[in-house]
């Protein structure tokens, strides 16, 4: 029986003076939305779609070794508006940490500019070894009551692998069970699952098999931008199987580096009218990370503003 749909909280993108972005962005619409995030102005009108994408940063390369205030900083000052934090990182935010410290995480957060996104974890649920698989599923679970006490709205996990000695089909079966199980837990902390497309299994067609067997409101997927997303039919068609399942983060890497699409990403979330965090998950080494950082929101944020008024 199919599960009955309910509706997810979370954060969303940021409010003005009580209106949500969509509201305003309509009162501006007749004028200032003209102007790029950058300062520049664009010629023509904006569509309405796309307007709630931001940009945000997984604490990959460029935030690994940032202390949780230092990530704030910098993060204001290079304009990103939302933080996936990545595990095991120098921000220390862990399941260690007392409740106490958990308030004080959530307090840093809500004082300054940035929005906590959730915990990028590694959890994954493809080991045929019930006991690792019931590890992981305890250990997301901690996860999920760690980003509800320090102001997350999600936790992302892996699919990860398909082992050689089962059958693809059954493996599939079973990460999506473990998900809807998740689900099920992150409902009572006001979380969503983030599937991140990973590894072994980065098929655009195992993930949508996935999310069919979940059928969990709160279970999304996490796009990442991977080499596989071009394979077969191409990006488009690619793009359609998950889409209606895309959850509040998608991750890229640095878009003026490689030969990804990301224009062509910009006009598939625009058209999809996505509203949520695109997350740089950077892999290269710039002198100056914050200076890169801003960079980087500004190239992929003139690519929104674009297909937006390709769309207007």
């Amino acid at each position: 029986m199919k599960r009955a749909k309910q509706l997810m909280d979370g954060n969303s993108p940021k409010t003005t003076n009580g209106w949500n972005r969509r509201q305003f962005g309509s009162v501006l619409a007749g004028g200032m939305a003209g102007w790029l995030v950058s300062g520049s102005p664009v010629r023509g009108a904006l569509s309405p779609m796309g307007e709630l994408i931001d940009f945000g940063l997984v604490t990959y390369m460029w935030g690994a070794d940032w202390d949780l205030p230092t990530l704030l900083a910098n993060c204001t000052t290079a304009g990103v508006t939302g933080v996936e934090l990545r595990v095991e990182h120098a921000h220390g935010v862990d399941v260690s940490l007392s409740a106490a410290q958990r308030e004080e995480v959530r307090n840093r957060f809500e004082e300054g500019r940035v929005t906590l996104l959730g915990i990028g974890t590694n959890f994954e649920f493809h080991s045929p070894d019930p006991a690792e698989l019931k590890k992981n599923l305890e250990g997301a679970k901690a996860f999920l009551k760690l980003s509800h006490d320090v102001g997350g709205s999600g936790v992302k996990v892996k699919p990860n692998q398909l082992p050689k000695e089962v059958p693809v089909e059954k493996t599939l079966e079973q990460i999506g069970k473990a998900l809807a199980e998740l689900g099920d837990a992150g409902l009572g902390f006001g979380q969503e699952i983030r599937l991140e497309v990973h590894g072994g299994v980065s098929d655009l067609g195992h993930i949508k098999t996935i999310m069919e067997v979940a059928d969990h409101p709160g279970v999304r997927v996490c796009w990442n931008s991977n080499d596989e997303d071009l394979k077969g039919e191409g990006i488009e068609a690619n793009f359609a199987k998950v889409q209606p399942y895309l959850g509040k983060t998608v991750h890229i890497r640095e878009v003026n580096e490689g030969a990804y699409p990301y224009t062509t990403l910009a006009e598939l979330l625009v058209k999809a009218d996505y509203q949520g965090w695109v997350c740089l998950e950077a892999r290269t080494k710039p002198a100056d990370r914050v200076v890169a950082l801003a960079e980087q929101r500004r190239l992929f944020m003139e690519m929104v503003q674009k297909a937006r008024q390709a769309a207007g």
